[in-house]
């Protein structure tokens, strides 16, 4: 074959396709310009003598070549690329290997800059010494006096001795490096733990706030509720009112016959009494209705996420003393009273006065809030009902019926702005009426359902229907001090007095709880009497307080008191026995408690708060955190607490609320 043909061979390797190496046409050059090449060779050397024998090779290697399986592989090979090639030649093992140790691009370009000053491989053979060889030879290695004992000694001044130092002191100072490694992780763990904290601190931050806008929301679309429910009610009396106009004016119209008055008949009126000839109220169309209980539908859970002693809110209620405070739910209506002769209804969420309940003439001692009924009990010896859900102003700005432009934000005002008054007569239509039987001052009372009792100076206690605004029983309670002294020659339940000088400011009652027909109440000769209405007389007393009772609560179970005695007593109902009692270096003026705390004062300026889960006494109040800013909080003389929502009235009329 000449150099033409060889040209043409080379020629013909060039590739096809620019991707692949190996092309069916570049294997197809390749065999022509191997088989040129051994030609031209061997037709130089020895063309005759080879023939042959290179004839005969060439014609097995066309043979083998023509077989379908070679040719098929051939073509495969041809369609596979360099890399699976690669692959192909692998084992099992090192796939798998490669595998796991495969990162791919992405997360090599996107590693987080760390300024740690040493390595992945550096921290991880610092952590894990037992699997690298230096860590196999130090776990080998028992204790100092262990080393001591060689099998094999060397003399002190051989090289061999001198070796081995120097190799337990490199081994040493390892070791050290790799623990300086670990305390390097360790610092740097805590940093990153100090900085996730602060990230999932500033989440719950905006979280909290989110609930708080979501409870805001919740309290609006209520208040929209009650006022749709109202709307209906007065159109359903109003449509009541006209089809009884309308049936009235369908009655025949008498003749003038009728309407002679005969003898008979004049006789039979003036027999009758005049109140016969008064229609009754159901005969006679009235805007009058029952008084009817708003409940919530909703419960607030926002303070339940405050950490315990957390200032919500502090309010400016009074320029005098908290003579009485209580409040319905959290973040809900709140009454209180002081000695200026004021009574305040105060928005909890909002943090602002709803408007005053004008009527007594004299202080408010006493009062509760439950739903929208408020009870009060004054210095004037009157007991006087609210229906708050009559009152004319709401802080809420109620979004029913009112055009945007209405709206003056008064629910989101500032908090650093100077109070705003409430509108005049915002409560004129909230009195229900006045109970008017005791003859000195209320002291002390509690409702629950229709039946109302209060306690009085002039030592009695009075039952109240405040179905029908009237006192249905009265217990005197000198009466049954002087039976109980008088019966079997017993002085369980007798009028005593009290070991500690009686303060001026104490209560003859001061303080009771009725729950259906059963009645607790705290005197001031430091006795709890329970009482059980249906017979008016004291089933049981409970005697262990040296001072006059100032306050009291009861369960199911148990029943907690405090007196001036500065402690603070709990009652077992089923056996009359203390079950547990707390020493305060104070009179007790208040105190409340619910499942988890009792939450007292105890005439200074945090409120006293004992754990029961927790078995711990801890304070609350603005004289922790006042106090670190050189200010001095008042007194604090009053406490109200549910569910973890506290509100307590100091001396100075300040009202504070906390969660605890």
């Amino acid at each position: 074959m000449d150099d033409t043909d060889l040209h043409d061979a080379f020629h013909d390797e060039a590739p096809v396709g620019d991707d692949s190496i190996i092309s069916t046409r570049g294997l197809e050059a390749f065999t022509r310009k191997v088989t040129t090449t051994a030609s031209h060779l061997a037709g130089h050397t020895n063309m005759e003598a080879g023939s042959n024998h290179y004839h005969q090779a060439m014609g097995q290697v066309q043979k083998q070549l023509a077989r379908p399986v070679v040719q098929r592989r051939m073509f495969s090979m041809a369609k596979t690329s360099p890399t699976d090639l690669v692959r192909s030649k692998f084992s099992t093992s090192e796939i798998q290997s490669r595998a796991l140790s495969y990162l791919s691009d992405d997360m090599l370009q996107n590693i987080p800059e760390d300024d740690n000053a040493y390595s992945l491989f550096q921290g991880f053979q610092a952590s894990f010494p037992e699997l690298t060889d230096e860590g196999k030879k130090h776990r080998g290695r028992g204790s100092r006096g262990r080393k001591l004992i060689e099998h094999n000694p060397s003399a002190a001044d051989s090289p061999q001795h001198l070796h081995k130092l120097k190799k337990e002191r490199s081994a040493l100072m390892h070791e050290l490096e790799m623990l300086g490694i670990r305390k390097n992780m360790a610092s740097s763990e805590i940093r990153e733990i100090d900085n996730k904290i602060a990230n999932l601190t500033g989440m719950r931050r905006i979280i909290l706030d989110r609930l708080a806008g979501l409870e805001q929301e919740e309290t609006m679309l209520e208040h929209d509720i009650v006022d749709m429910e109202s709307r209906i009610e007065d159109a359903q009396e109003l449509v009541a009112e006209a089809e009884s106009i309308a049936a009235a004016a369908a009655i025949p119209i008498r003749s003038d016959e009728d309407d002679l008055v005969t003898d008979q008949d004049v006789d039979e009126f003036m027999s009758k009494s005049v109140f016969e000839k008064i229609p009754s109220a159901s005969s006679t169309p009235s805007r009058q209705k029952r008084h009817k209980t708003v409940r919530r539908k909703s419960m607030p859970i926002l303070h339940e996420h405050f950490e315990p002693g957390f200032n919500i809110r502090e309010v400016k209620a009074h320029r005098d003393q908290i003579t009485a405070l209580d409040f319905d739910v959290p973040f809900g209506t709140m009454v209180s009273a002081s000695l200026e002769d004021t009574v305040k209804v105060w928005d909890l969420n909002a943090g602002r006065c709803i408007g005053s309940l004008e009527g007594h003439t004299a202080s408010v001692r006493a009062l509760q809030v439950e739903d929208n009924l408020v009870v009060t009990g004054s210095a004037d010896a009157t007991i006087r009902l609210w229906d708050l859900s009559k009152a004319h102003y709401d802080p809420q700005g109620s979004r029913f019926g009112r055009d945007d432009e209405e709206d003056d934000g008064m629910a989101f005002e500032n908090p650093d702005d100077q109070p705003v008054d409430p509108p005049e007569g915002s409560m004129a239509d909230c009195p229900m009426f006045v109970l008017q039987a005791h003859v000195d001052e209320i002291t002390a009372l509690h409702f629950r359902g229709e039946v109302l009792v209060s306690g009085s100076s002039d030592k009695t206690l009075r039952q109240w229907d405040l179905e029908k605004g009237r006192c249905v029983q009265t217990l005197d309670v000198m009466w049954a001090a002087a039976q109980a002294s008088a019966s079997i020659g017993s002085s369980e339940g007798a009028w005593r007095q009290t070991s500690r000088q009686t303060s001026g400011a104490a209560d003859f009652v001061g303080s009771l709880q009725v729950f259906e027909s059963a009645l607790a109440c705290g005197t001031a000769d430091g006795m709890i009497r329970l009482w059980d209405l249906r017979s008016g007389q004291v089933h049981r007393s409970l005697v262990g307080h040296t001072g006059p009772v100032t306050c009291l609560q009861f369960d199911d179970m148990h029943i907690v008191t405090g007196s001036l005695d500065r402690s603070i007593r709990i009652w077992d109902l089923r056996t009359g026995s203390i079950f547990d009692a707390y020493a305060y270096d104070n009179p007790i003026t208040s105190m409340m408690f619910d499942s988890r705390r009792i939450a007292s004062a105890a005439c200074e300026d945090v409120v006293k708060i004992y754990d029961k889960l927790e078995s711990r006494q801890w304070d609350c109040g603005a004289g922790i955190t006042e106090t670190a800013d050189g200010r001095t909080p008042a007194i604090v003389e009053h406490v109200r607490m549910k569910d973890g929502y506290m509100i307590e009235g100091r001396r100075d009329g300040i009202v504070g609320v906390w969660a605890c």
